[in-house]
């Protein structure tokens, strides 16, 4: 047992076979987390005993395969739903990642929004929750608002306060999670303010859902969105969580089988929610490992995995602000999942490329969040490291001394 970290790790690890081999001659040390997670075991098993056993297409058919992939694909639909605490699986909409999620619900939104709206995205965005509502307002006219920072790398409560009070504002859509930075958005007030102007509210929960609470009841959002693969899941498979009553106001973006009533020549009538925005085959299998996965996260312990990761996420902090000729970016009240960083006089590629030899795995380049890089912090590339739970502390140590010894060979001597 890791008494420090209130996690059994040795258990934990044994259900990611991946992590125990070598690269480059070394342990692997996997920190790239807040890209992609690694799969569980249970989930692998999950995935491959139904295309052994059950696999056949859902909804459509009355044979006995396609009966128990349609119920294994519902069930799913209901271990999401519990573990968003929302309201109805109906509300559960599976669609291919946080992109898929984000684009659809902006393509519909589009119809709402004209000269004089606006739509607030904040400086922190991953590009999948800025450009397309940046190209939604651009096609209707609407105002595209980008809410900036504290020095420290908060969202400004503010300043989006105020643009909030000053009308007009459709939606707002913000990340609950930093990918860069790591910072941890108060999203239930966000919401709070939104909703005082008349706003609806999108939370982009792609690098919370593994270590942040996610009670869309008690968040109140109206939409969220988050991939699979960033919570032990496969790839290929995410989530699009509305509100019942709003969602059902939007109207499809994609069309084809399943999702329709009934088409006739003059006619096209669409199916109720959810099945009216998951258009042809869906993955159903995928959507059966993402629901072994969240199961997975549940029964090691959400509080302990947001507890660790805390944990490991704070102390890989620490050894990188120890470490001579780095900066770590951001400063955020609360951090979650991440540490960006810097080295001076080297670029992060060769950093990335460097600690790759050594057996360490990281993150560098503008991390899909080019305006908070360029725009707001005229970094333009870092490095980033983001534990997860099944990562354990002298793997930081590891990573450390490895970053230590990287920063030596680039750094020019005196």
């Amino acid at each position: 047992m890791d008494t420090e970290f209130a996690l059994d790790v040795e258990r934990v690890r044994a259900d990611f076979p991946i992590l125990s081999q070598e690269v480059n001659g070394r342990p692997l040390v996997y920190l790239d987390n807040g890209a992609t997670t690694q799969v569980p075991n249970p989930v692998l098993d999950a995935v491959v005993a139904h295309y052994r056993t059950d696999n056949a297409n859902v909804h459509r058919g009355i044979h006995t395969l396609s009966e128990r992939s349609t119920a294994k694909l519902e069930a799913s639909r209901e271990v999401v739903r519990a573990f968003l605490n929302a309201a109805s699986a109906d509300e559960v909409v599976f669609t291919s990642g946080t992109t898929a999620s984000v684009n659809m619900v902006a393509c519909a939104w589009e119809a709402r929004l004209a000269p004089g709206q606006c739509v607030v995205v904040s400086a922190l965005e991953h590009h999948a929750n800025f450009v397309p509502w940046q190209q939604a307002c651009m096609r209707s006219g609407a105002e595209f608002f980008v809410c900036p920072l504290t020095a420290e790398g908060e969202v400004d409560l503010g300043a989006l306060e105020a643009r909030l009070a000053a009308g007009g504002v459709s939606l707002v859509a913000m990340a609950h999670v930093s990918n860069v930075l790591g910072t941890v958005v108060p999203v239930g007030e966000v919401v709070r303010l939104a909703h005082a102007h008349g706003a609806a509210v999108l939370v982009d929960a792609a690098q919370s859902v593994r270590h942040e609470p996610l009670d869309v009841r008690e968040i109140g959002c109206d939409f969220l969105c988050f991939s699979g693969h960033k919570v032990l899941g496969p790839t290929g498979i995410g989530v699009l969580y509305g509100k019942g009553e709003l969602l059902g106001q939007l109207a499809p973006s994609w069309y084809g089988g399943e999702m329709v009533a009934q088409v006739t020549a003059a006619l096209t009538t669409f199916e109720e929610l959810p099945l009216r925005f998951e258009p042809g085959t869906p993955n159903y299998v995928g959507a059966l490992g993402l629901a072994t996965a969240l199961d997975y996260v549940e029964g090691v312990g959400r509080k302990a995995v947001a507890a660790r990761e805390a944990a490991l996420t704070a102390y890989a902090e620490e050894r990188l602000r120890a470490t001579k000729g780095v900066q770590v970016v951001g400063s955020p009240a609360r951090r979650a999942g991440c540490v960006s960083f810097c080295v001076e006089g080297a670029h992060p590629f060769d950093i990335a490329t460097l600690l790759d030899k050594l057996g360490v795995a990281v993150r560098s380049g503008s991390q899909c969040a080019q305006p908070l890089l360029d725009e707001t912090l005229g970094i333009h590339k870092v490095v980033r490291v983001s534990p997860a739970f099944y990562n354990t502390r002298e793997e930081i140590d590891a990573f450390g001394e490895a970053l230590e010894r990287v920063v030596r060979l680039v750094t020019p001597r005196g």
